[in-house]
């Protein structure tokens, strides 16, 4: 049949009518004569274009027909329009498997598997799949009955006669027969080897539980015995040698293909260990060795093929051990490591596209299931099951998952790994990503069931089920923690306090029975207030199980909430305020500085809720405030009681924007660079510091002087204020200087600026609840024993008369930072000269520095302390880096412009830039110098109080460790990298500072 040119033919519409993509080339196919008999009958049509991707089906369907027989092709023809379960079968799976497509092409006969439709044919076991491969001789045979097994299992899944649930367990059957026939085959080339030994074949993961994916590696333990009479040693290396044979023959390619990876890396020590052990030898090793995650792995273990009784002894033996994991000593720690979901291996461009283990993947669903069945599956044997929907049933039947949250995580992962199943079913290969292809996607979706819009339709249910999971995930460890202390409807099912208090000491929580009082005090009631912390308690309940003290972080919560709870805005902001709640769980359960600070004013938790409320103040836009409020209070001591609490919540401002930067949140990675976080706390700090003596000088001079005090009068920061390196606990070293104004005696002047000076320190050290700023000022010149203060003229003569090369090492450090912004200028302008002399320093001036130094390390190191784990005074620690900078300003600052600065880092670089410290050094001792200040930051944190060393308590410690960016139970590698790092960071020190002068 011809059609005018420009027109299309109606076979082409009709093509296009019924989801062809191509119709073009379908028209053509129909047109070959091999399909003349059929090529106008409506019902292939029909047929065709009920399946997912009709162009596939038709060019499978040509293939088979051309590859068969010529007396066959009619048969099968005649048999494809006259049975509609063989033109079903068969046309579904050609329209959604490629690689079943290509089978059948090499093997044209095996379309007649499909004929049949018993009822033993709709649910076949692992004995009717055993029959299917009784034929199998070697591998190329089994290779040609597994795929002809597995062309009925997939018509069965595509025509919807079978569900997802039932055709994984179909999977892993057919996976246990293939196992029984691959070790068969193995048995009989090595008879010898055979009579041997007594061999299991033990299915773990997915095969395990019985819920296979089409093409995934099947996970296996072997485990041997001696038979009478034969050495173990020697029954031993026979067993591995039949056990690496079985896996060759399921593994390898071959003409016909591969069947699956057979993935023995579960076993003891892994792919170090050997490949078959005893039965003695696993429990050995699991009693002794074993982690957390073996025993997880261990919940789906299932013996599948060799000796049945061996088998059972092993299962039998390692069930305890599973279910007592929960009561392992680094239980806790294990669980924390294992929750945090493992995405870095995977490539950014695709963790968008994976269906296992990206963000609300299947990996999510069965991770939560495994735990939960661990956590109580040691007091509940209905929770003993392999199966991730059987174990969800059962989790929700004995309330320790809502039974809403159940059923959405059923429907989702029912429906993701229908997605999973699809994707490796097209190809038979073992891949968990989504397609990009728009093709590949409409013939997924089409498989699925959606035909109106394929491509639109999938991704917005993966999305929505994806959604689903990631929201629940973590919720369904804790909402029926609250369950547990709530009034539930009649017949409703809940947690017992007991399961309740397992599972929260299995989440960390060290005293469960606080945290269930909490937990009813917060949410029983019908109030909003209550229905609202059931809502957001289930998730800031997993937030403070990630960190290091979920106590703290929930007894926080509650005082927070009981100071605020009655104020509107509070739990407002947390709901309906994206990152305020994460925000506020990091900050309570990292320490107790930062819930301090919070508690003083709970008020300030409204900072957590700002995009813009964790970014420090500038020192200009402080000083405003601060003065602003000087001038509106009454006298000296409320205007400063004003100031302490704007350095307070500007305390809390910093601290938190530390945590949540350190910790990182959900949508928010850590931040990577160190040193800007040091930077940023150091600068904050010293600017607060500054601003606050700022207020307290003005109202100081208010209070008794009016605007005008008889002297200028400037405050220059010293030590680690004038570097602005403050950490938390830093006191603020300074000088003071006067100059006496024009008229004013040089007695009148002096009175009065030790005055303000008095006065500026009994303020700053009042009693409140306010953290107090401590001035020192035992810088000065003659040290406690000189005068507070001191003119500019003073100062000058005594330098120029008296100072010490200590004393110039000092000055390195000073800068103005509140006052008389002028004087303070013509001080660094006076000192200048001393901190930088001319032509650099004199050999005996370096070798009283390095005298000084030394004598500070034996003299100065706490009693007891461990030299290489104190941050200020050990070994490669602040004090190391910081001598060594200084001396290298102190011999090369009249030179070099950029070692003029009071800042270390900035310094190191300089010096770095000036070709004066090689980079690998300068990098050397600036990681030292960043690591160190971090972890004096970290114990002012986690204590509430200063500290030079790591903490000695356990938990202070692991706080410290999350701090510094270590998972729970890495304290040891924490310690270990400090040492190092610092370790090298004092061969630097060695060289550069107690080396040659030059």
């Amino acid at each position: 049949m011809t059609t005018a040119p420009g027109r299309r033919s109606s076979t082409f519409t009709r093509l296009l009518r019924h989801g062809f993509t191509d119709p073009s080339a379908a028209e053509q196919l129909l047109g070959l004569d091999a399909l003349a008999s059929v090529r106008s009958d409506p019902v292939l049509l029909e047929a065709l274009g009920a399946t997912a991707d009709p162009d596939l089906a038709l060019r499978g369907l040509v293939r088979i027909v051309e590859a068969g027989e010529e007396s066959e092709r009619q048969v099968l023809l005649d048999t494809l329009v006259t049975a509609k379960p063989l033109r079903d079968r068969l046309l579904g799976v050609l329209g959604a498997s490629e690689a079943l497509g290509d089978h059948l092409a090499r093997h044209p006969r095996d379309w007649q598997a499909l004929v049949t439709y018993e009822s033993a044919d709709l649910n076949p076991g692992v004995a009717e799949f055993e029959q299917g491969l009784a034929d199998a001789v070697d591998p190329d045979s089994l290779r040609v009955a597994y795929r002809r097994c597995l062309l009925t299992l997939a018509a069965r899944d595509v025509c919807g006669t079978t569900g997802l649930a039932q055709t994984a367990a179909e999977l892993a059957d057919l996976a246990t027969a293939t196992l029984r026939a691959a070790l068969a085959i193995a048995r009989t080339a090595a008879p010898e080897d055979a009579a041997r030994c007594r061999l299991a074949v033990v299915a773990m993961g997915k095969c395990g539980g019985r819920e296979l994916n089409y093409v995934s590696d099947v996970d296996v333990i072997f485990v041997g015995e001696a038979r009478d009479g034969v050495d173990e040693t020697k029954a031993m290396q026979a067993a591995t040698r039949l056990a690496a044979h079985m896996m060759r023959i399921c593994s390898d390619t071959t003409v016909e293909g591969t069947i699956w990876e057979v993935d023995a890396n579960l076993r003891p020590e892994g792919r170090n260990g050997p490949l078959v052990r005893t039965l003695s030898s696993h429990l050995a090793y699991y009693q002794r060795w074993a982690k957390t995650w073996e025993f997880q792995a261990l919940l789906k273990a299932r013996a599948v093929a060799g000796d049945p009784e061996l088998g059972a002894e092993y299962v039998e033996a390692v069930s305890p051990l599973v279910w007592g994991a929960a009561d392992r000593e680094n239980f806790v720690p294990d669980v924390q490591k294992m929750r945090r979901r493992v995405v870095d291996n995977i490539p950014a461009d695709r963790i968008e596209r994976e269906l296992k283990l990206g963000p609300g993947g299947l990996r999510d669903v069965e991770f939560a299931v495994q735990l939960l069945q661990l956590v109580h599956g040691r007091s509940d044997a209905s929770l003993h099951s392999g199966s991730t929907l059987e174990a969800l049933r059962a989790l929700a039947e004995g309330g320790y998952v809502g039974r809403a949250d159940a059923a959405q995580l059923d429907e989702a992962y029912r429906f993701l790994r229908a997605m999973e199943h699809r994707i490796q079913l097209h190809r038979l290969r073992r891949t968990h990503l989504v397609p990009e292809d728009e093709a590949d996607l409409r013939r997924l979706g089409r498989s699925l069931g959606m035909r109106t819009d394929p491509v639109a339709e999938l991704n917005k249910a993966w999305k929505r089920h994806a959604s689903v999971v990631r929201r629940l995930h973590e919720k369904i460890f804790y909402r029926p923690l609250l369950d547990a202390v709530a009034q539930l409807a009649p017949g409703e099912s809940r947690l017992s306090a007991k399961a309740a208090a397992i599972r929260l000491e299995a989440l960390g929580y060290a005293d469960p029975a606080a945290a269930l009082r909490h937990l009813e005090a917060l949410s029983s009631g019908v109030t909003r207030k209550a229905a609202i912390q059931r809502t957001l308690l289930p998730v800031l309940l997993g937030w403070f199980a990630d960190s290091a003290d979920p106590d703290a972080g929930l007894l926080g919560f509650r005082k927070v909430s009981d100071a605020l709870g009655k104020t509107p805005w509070y739990l407002r902001l947390l709901r309906d305020e994206g990152a305020a709640a994460e925000n506020l769980a990091r900050v309570l359960s990292a320490g107790r500085l930062a819930p301090d600070l919070l508690m003083r004013a709970p008020e300030a938790v409204a900072i957590l809720g700002d995009p813009e409320g964790l970014k420090p103040r500038t020192r200009e836009h402080l000083e405003q405030e601060v003065l602003a409020a000087v001038g509106r209070a009454g006298d000296a001591e409320s205007a400063v009681a004003v100031v302490r609490g704007v350095r307070r919540r500007e305390l809390f401002r910093t601290t938190a924007a530390d945590l949540i930067g350190s910790y990182g949140t959900e949508d928010s990675p850590a931040e990577q660079d160190h040193g800007a976080l040091v930077d940023r706390v150091g600068s904050a700090v010293t600017d607060l510091n500054a601003v606050t003596i700022a207020g307290a000088l003005r109202a100081a001079v208010r209070e008794r002087w009016g605007d005008t005090l008889p002297t200028r009068f400037a405050v220059i920061g010293m030590g680690r204020f004038g570097g602005h390196e403050l950490s938390y606990g830093s006191d603020a070293d300074v000088l003071f200087v006067h100059q006496p104004r024009e008229g004013v005696s040089d007695e009148e002047a002096g009175r009065a600026a030790n005055a303000v000076v008095g006065e500026m320190r009994r303020l700053l050290q009042l009693p409140t609840a306010d953290p107090p700023l401590l001035i020192d000022a035992d810088l000065r010149p003659e040290g406690r024993t000189g005068p507070m203060v001191r003119t500019l003229k003073s100062y000058e003569a005594y330098y120029r008369r008296w100072s010490l090369v200590w004393e110039s090492q000092a000055l390195l450090r000073a800068e103005h930072m509140a006052g008389d912004e002028e004087l303070g200028r013509a001080f660094v302008d006076l000192v200048d000269p001393l901190r930088y002399p001319m032509e650099g320093l004199g050999e005996d001036a370096v070798r009283e520095i390095r005298r000084l130094k030394a004598r500070m390390e034996s003299e100065r190191m706490p009693r007891g302390a461990d030299p290489t784990l104190h941050a200020k005074l050990g070994r490669g620690g602040l004090s190391d880096v910081e001598w060594t900078v200084q001396l290298i300003q102190m011999q090369h600052g009249w030179a070099e412009p950029g070692l003029r600065t009071t800042r270390t880092r900035e310094a190191l670089a300089a010096a770095c830039a000036a070709g004066l410290l090689p980079a690998e050094e300068a990098q050397t001792l600036d990681e030292a110098w960043v690591l160190a200040a971090r972890v004096r930051n970290a114990v002012m944190l986690v204590r509430g109080r200063p500290g030079d060393t790591f903490p000695s308590d356990a938990r202070e410690l692991a706080a410290v460790g999350r701090y510094l960016g270590y998972e729970p139970g890495h304290v040891g590698d924490m310690l270990d990298d400090y040492r190092r790092i610092t370790r090298r960071a004092r061969a630097v020190v060695e060289e550069r500072f107690y080396g040659a002068a030059g």
